[in-house]
């Protein structure tokens, strides 16, 4: 993953850490290259003093004797052995502005080679006579790589000037070079990979109140708590505090919306018991009429007043309802009311399966499909109910009737939609099932099922530990 992806994914914990170890990385790798130039130019120092000290030496012991320069004998051994890597030489700067090596002044070391002078030396050296200049040239062994430090000298009695060169192989000054900088690597990457480990543990440490602000409005959510109640630094105390009054406010608004619901429906009840009652005491086509159409008006404030009571139970704290208990409890009575017919139910379900809401609107589901499997099955119902995922269950009731085409089954959800007027009831059960399915942020499929008939299938929240 690139640094920008870090950085744009949703990850407050996985930003800081990429900033901070970028940051950290940045920051001792600039430390490391300015280390080891400073240990490069402490050492080059050190280099050229001891070249500069070997070109002291042989000025103080060069002499002029008869217009002729005539060089000390030094006492340094390595200059004295062949091709031993240290070296030195005197030119001479010819009236044309050149340079020549003087062949009977050179150490013995160079064994009949020269040192290498660059085309414009003479002219740096001229330029400011009191000041060395050090370069590097390739030695007298192959491969060799040395480091040369010429100094501008005149004596009295000689015309032209002189140029010391004394020059020394600088590939041990470049192995300890290196071997500082492998060092200094190995030492500022352990150095960067503790401080991103303590990066880290800081940030999870730190935004461990997160974490935890998390967890509880995920319990407030399932409804295992009616607020948030942690200890939070006081950075978050005021988002708490927004987050409960947010809680406190939609639970009066539903409260207050179910309230509504409750008296609307009250009020409605009434005036439709008295439609009732008087078109029975009138009969008549009239009187059938109006019985009819009441008793269809009641069977929808009862329908609208069971969602709105289901939308507000899902809203709220809720309860935990076993799964296992309630398809027993509902597979005994419709046995029994079935019994005429034969139909025999087979359910199953996990004793730990539990339904995130009240008692009875599960049964209101349930019940609905498994009511419908038993009018249109033949004699066999299966209902089955697993997990279906962390937070989810899935209910199924399959029936062995004739089954319904992908058309039938769309229109069959539709609120009071009957494909079998010759069964009972008022063609409200699959519409209850959708309508509190969806209270509960659910879901209700219809697909055909191994038995041959109709297969509804409920998604619902499941309560977890």
């Amino acid at each position: 993953m690139s640094l920008l992806e870090g950085l744009t994914r949703p990850s407050l914990a996985r930003r800081l850490v990429i900033l901070a170890s970028g940051g950290i990385v940045a920051a001792l790798a600039i430390a490391a290259v300015v280390l080891a130039l400073l240990f490069q130019q402490a050492a080059l120092r050190r280099f050229d003093a001891n070249l500069s000290d070997l070109i002291d030496n042989l000025i103080a012991g060069t002499t002029i004797e008869q217009g002729e320069v005539v060089a000390p004998a030094l006492t340094d051994l390595r200059a004295l052995r062949a091709l031993s890597g240290r070296y030195w030489e005197i030119a001479e700067v010819t009236p044309d502005g050149k340079m020549r090596a003087v062949e009977e002044l050179t150490s013995r070391s160079l064994y009949q080679s020269e040192l290498y002078i660059p085309p414009d030396l003479a002219q740096r050296l001229q330029a400011d006579p009191g000041k060395p200049i050090a370069y590097d040239a390739p030695g007298p062994q192959p491969g060799e790589r040395v480091r040369v430090l010429a100094r501008w000298t005149t004596f009295y009695g000689l015309k032209q000037p002189l140029v010391f060169l004394a020059a020394e192989d600088s590939r041990p000054v470049d192995r300890e070079v290196a071997g500082f900088v492998t060092a200094t690597a190995v030492a500022f990457g352990l150095l960067g990979l503790g401080l991103i480990v303590a990066v880290i543990v800081q940030v999870r440490v730190g935004l461990r109140p997160l974490f935890r602000l998390r967890t509880e409005v995920a319990e407030v959510r399932r409804g295992k708590t009616e607020r948030l109640q942690g200890a939070y630094p006081s950075e978050l105390r005021p988002l708490t505090d927004e987050l409960n009054a947010l809680v406190a406010h939609n639970q009066e608004t539903v409260e207050r919306q179910r309230t509504h619901v409750g008296n609307l429906a009250h009020a409605l009840k009434t005036p439709i018991s008295v439609m009732i009652t008087e078109a029975a005491q009138r009969p008549g086509p009239l009187a059938d009429v109006v019985t009819r159409q009441a008793d269809v008006m009641r069977q929808q404030v009862d329908h609208h007043l069971r969602r709105a009571r289901a939308a507000a139970r899902s809203q709220g704290q809720g309860e935990r309802t076993s799964v296992a208990e309630v398809l027993d409890e509902l597979a005994r009575t419709l046995e029994r009311i079935f019994r005429d017919k034969g139909v025999t139910i087979d359910w199953d379900a996990p004793d730990d399966l539990w339904f995130l809401g009240e008692r009875q609107d599960f049964m209101e589901i349930a019940g609905n499909a498994m009511e419908n499997a038993g009018k249109f099955g033949r004699r066999k119902v299966r209902v089955r109910a697993v997990a279906d995922g962390p937070e989810t269950l899935r209910l199924t009731v399959e029936d062995d009737g004739s089954g319904l085409t992908p058309d039938q089954r769309e229109e069959v959800v539709q609120r009071g939609a009957r494909l079998d007027e010759s069964a009972p009831g008022s063609g409200l059960g699959l519409s209850i099932i959708d309508e509190l399915a969806r209270a509960y942020r659910g879901s209700l499929e219809l697909a055909g099922a191994s038995l041959g008939g109709l297969a509804v299938i409920v998604r619902l929240p499941r309560a977890t530990d």
